[in-house]
């Protein structure tokens, strides 16, 4: 004979629920839909309009920028290290404009210093008078027009690149030498973030 096993009590009958009222169950969806929006599509729209407003800016910075060219004054003393561009004292006529992005950022630099100190800024790029070559416009009609220079004017011009391995910058360096006394020196100097 095989034992079987006493059977259980069975529950005692639940009274039954009535039927959820469709406004109840209309009510609790949307309180569900109402939460995972707030959850989830919040912080997702406010990171696009994050991100919108963060390109917005940039491109309204570099407009700024770009419209008005260079400024008049010498680059701060950090600009002038990280591009490694020695501006030596006495000098005229400075003036500089900085671009950045996420490719290449650049210094432009214009100044006029005496023989000596064109010496001196050449030594400073591991350079002499004898590194310059003749008609050698090394800045790109590119930077020419960020900065509005133009080297098709009758001058005197010599030119030097000076290129180093990332990240140190690389420099185009172009010199006016119509007056003797006073070389004007044009820098772009680039690296790369």
């Amino acid at each position: 004979m095989t034992a079987s096993l006493p059977r259980q009590a069975s529950p005692p009958d639940e009274p039954r629920r009535p039927p959820e009222d469709p406004r109840h169950k209309f009510r609790r969806r949307a309180l569900t839909l109402l939460i995972i929006v707030l959850l989830i599509g919040v912080p997702a729209g406010y990171l696009v309009i994050s991100a919108n407003q963060s390109r917005d800016s940039g491109k309204q910075k570099e407009d700024k920028y770009s419209a008005t060219g260079l400024t008049a004054g010498w680059p701060s003393k950090v600009q002038r290290r990280l591009y490694q561009v020695e501006i030596p004292h006495p000098a005229a006529k400075v003036a500089f404009y900085e671009t950045n992005n996420w490719k290449t950022s650049r210094l432009y630099a214009q100044f006029q210093l005496t023989n000596a100190g064109l010496d001196t800024f050449l030594t400073s790029l591991g350079a002499d008078r004898q590194a310059l070559t003749k008609d050698d416009i090394t800045i790109s009609a590119r930077d020419q027009k960020v900065t509005g220079w133009k080297f098709s004017v009758p001058g005197q011009w010599w030119g030097l690149t000076r290129k180093q391995k990332d990240p140190a910058p690389t420099q185009d360096v172009v010199v006016n030498l119509a007056n003797p006394t006073y070389p004007m020196v044009y820098v772009v100097s680039r690296t790369v973030p």
